[in-house]
């Protein structure tokens, strides 16, 4: 992604390279993520929410929700942005192709790769285009929790 800061004009779409690629910082999921996500989604299923249930699952434990880590795999992204880049989205645009690959437990540290795979003309008067991001979520340990292509709409 760009370095620069000036937003003035700035067009992401210009700047933006096919095969260019991004790795964000990391992010523990904890134990009060889990919680607090239970609170906002209303999801209090078992798999993240019950313990002693959890011991004898195929998973050992509970498991993070698998849309709390696609929600922190967006906010890392976002977060990555410089200033400029992010007066120049226009809005998250959809998501293809999602699956969430492997648990994550609380404790565990995550961070997004992606890599540019297509940038199209957007006949929307609000944008210059669409950008299509192919996106892994990867754990600590190398492994791979979330594939998905993420779409934006920018200036």
């Amino acid at each position: 992604m760009s370095d620069s800061d000036d937003g003035e004009g700035y067009s992401i779409y210009e700047n933006t390279v096919e095969g260019e690629t991004d790795v964000t910082g990391g992010r523990t999921i904890t134990e009060a993520d889990i919680a607090n996500f239970a609170g906002v989604s209303g999801d209090f299923n078992h798999l993240h929410m019950d313990a002693e249930a959890m011991e004898d699952s195929m998973f050992g434990e509970r498991i993070a929700h698998g849309m709390l880590v696609f929600s922190a795999a967006t906010g890392l992204l976002w977060q990555n942005r410089t200033p400029a880049e992010r007066d120049a989205v226009v809005a998250f645009y959809g998501v293809d192709d999602l699956r969430f690959r492997g648990p994550v437990f609380a404790g565990d540290t995550i961070h997004v790769e992606a890599e540019v795979v297509e940038k199209r003309e957007s006949d929307n008067p609000q944008a210059t285009g669409t950008i299509n991001y192919e996106v892994e979520v990867v754990k600590q340990d190398g492994s791979t929790a979330i594939s998905c292509s993420m779409l934006s709409l920018v200036e």
